[in-house]
C-alpha cells in the first residue's frame, strides 16, 4: 500500500486527501494517509472561539494522527513513500523535504513558473490569464521552485471568483494526483526543470491588497476608462489599466476573502467608512459600465446596492 503524510489546511484541499484515502486504502480498509501536518487551531470572531482547521477536522474523523509541527513528525519517525502537499500556508524545514524516500509532490494552482507563491488563483483572476491550471513539483528547498511533474490547464469562466475557480482546480487536481502517483513511484516520470527565468510572483493577500481607490471604482461606475494604471500591490512588478472590466475582475479576484472595499461618506459632513463590496456584474453586451448589486457598510449587514442607496442617498465616494 502507497502510504503518505499530507500537507494542508483548508476546505478546499480536502478532495485531494480524500482522494488518496479512496484510492491506495488497503482492502481491509487501512487508511493510506500515514499522517497529516496543518495549521494550529485559531481563536475567531468575539468570543475568540478555537477553530480548527478543515485538514484537522478530516483527519480527526478518520482517526488519523495530526501534527502542527512537521518537525515533529520526523522526531516520531513517522513512515511513508512520499509527502503531498496543498495549501499548507507556511514553508517546510530542509529536513522535512529531504524526508521522505520520493520526496514530496506540490500541487500549486497555476501554470508554473507563472504565478508563484500565496495568491496564484487571485493573480490569475486580475491579470486576466486564461486558461490557467495546476502544477503538480517536486519540492526542493525554494518556493515553487521544484521540476514540473504534471501540468493540467483550465478555463477560466467570464463569472469566475476565486471560489469557484480554485474549488475546480483542487477537484482536477485530485484525479490528476492520484492517477499519476503509482508511475511517479515506479520512476516512469521524467520531471522537468521550470524555465526560472520567466517566473512571476504572486505573495500572500492581505485585507489592505483588497483595497480599490473610490475615484476608480466610481469612474468604472460612470463606464469610464481612465488612462491612470494601478499597480497591485500583490503581484510582483505588475500593473493594469483602470477600467470597469479590469475592476470587476479585481472584485471577483477578492472573493470569497478578502473582499474588495472602498471608501465612501454616508453625509458630506460624515466619517469615511469602508464599504465592502460583495456581488457586481458588467452592463450587459457592451461592458462598458461596472453594476454594484451587493454591498456591505461596516459593521452593518449585506445588503442590495438599490437598498442602500435608498437608506443612504447623499453617500459619496471620497
Amino acid at each position: 500500500m502507497i502510504k503518505s503524510v499530507f500537507f494542508g489546511t483548508p476546505d478546499y484541499v480536502i478532495p485531494i486527501i480524500d482522494s488518496l484515502h479512496k484510492k491506495f486504502r488497503s482492502r481491509g480498509g487501512e487508511t493510506p494517509i500515514s499522517a497529516v501536518v496543518t495549521q494550529k487551531p485559531k481563536p475567531v470572531g468575539r468570543k475568540q472561539i478555537l477553530s480548527y482547521s478543515a485538514v484537522d477536522t478530516w483527519a480527526h474523523k478518520k482517526k488519523i494522527p495530526i501534527y502542527f509541527d512537521a518537525e515533529k513528525l520526523i522526531k516520531d519517525r513517522v513512515k511513508a513513500d512520499l509527502g503531498i502537499i496543498a495549501a499548507y500556508g507556511d514553508l517546510l524545514p530542509k529536513e522535512t523535504v529531504n524526508y521522505f524516500p520520493h520526496g514530496i509532490l506540490v500541487v500549486h494552482p497555476s501554470l508554473l513558473p507563472q504565478f508563484r507563491w500565496g495568491s496564484p488563483v487571485q493573480a490569475t483572476i486580475v491579470a486576466g490569464t486564461n486558461p490557467t491550471g495546476v502544477t503538480i513539483i517536486k519540492m526542493d528547498e525554494k518556493f515553487d521552485h521544484g521540476p514540473i511533474i504534471s501540468q493540467f490547464k483550465e478555463e477560466v469562466l467570464p463569472e469566475d471568483t476565486t471560489g469557484s475557480l480554485r474549488e475546480r482546480l483542487f477537484e482536477r487536481s485530485a484525479e490528476v494526483l492520484t492517477t499519476l502517483i503509482p508511475a511517479y513511484l515506479l520512476g516512469k516520470i521524467t520531471p522537468r526543470e521550470q524555465e526560472h527565468d520567466k517566473a512571476t510572483f504572486a505573495r500572500m493577500i492581505t485585507k489592505e491588497d483588497a483595497f480599490i481607490p473610490p475615484k476608480f471604482l466610481n469612474a468604472a461606475l460612470q463606464g469610464s476608462h481612465l488612462k491612470a494604471t494601478w499597480k497591485i500591490p500583490f503581484i510582483k512588478d505588475f500593473s493594469i489599466h483602470y477600467s470597469p472590466v479590469t475592476i470587476h475582475r479585481f472584485i471577483r479576484a477578492m472573493l470569497p476573502w478578502p473582499g474588495a472595499w472602498t471608501l465612501l461618506r454616508l453625509s458630506s459632513s460624515g466619517q469615511a467608512k469602508r464599504l465592502k463590496i460583495l456581488k457586481v456584474h458588467l452592463e450587459p453586451i457592451t461592458n462598458h459600465k461596472l453594476i454594484l448589486d451587493e454591498v456591505q457598510l461596516e459593521g452593518k449587514n449585506p445588503v442590495t446596492w438599490k437598498q442602500f442607496i435608498e437608506g443612504y442617498p447623499e453617500a459619496k465616494f471620497v
